[in-house]
């Protein structure tokens, strides 16, 4: 037995209201599934910056020099 048709036997032993249930999961499974979008790649995220250490250095004494 597939899946499918272990899922449909299951619900075909449901009360009418209990099959609108499952319906609208598998519908609001269904709509997050259609509003996914693809991933942008992060590869040549800082392409055209040149950071150095020390630019790394100063940021962090910047960031960290009042600190207690």
């Amino acid at each position: 037995m597939t899946t499918w048709e272990f899922i449909a036997q299951k619900a075909k032993d449901l009360p009418p209201e209990k099959q609108l249930e499952v319906l609208d999961f598998v519908e609001f499974i269904h709509s997050r599934e259609g509003h996914k979008r693809p991933r942008r790649s992060l590869a040549g995220l800082w392409q055209g910056f040149d950071i150095s250490p020390e630019d790394i250095e100063e940021a962090r004494r910047e960031m960290w020099g009042n600190f207690p």
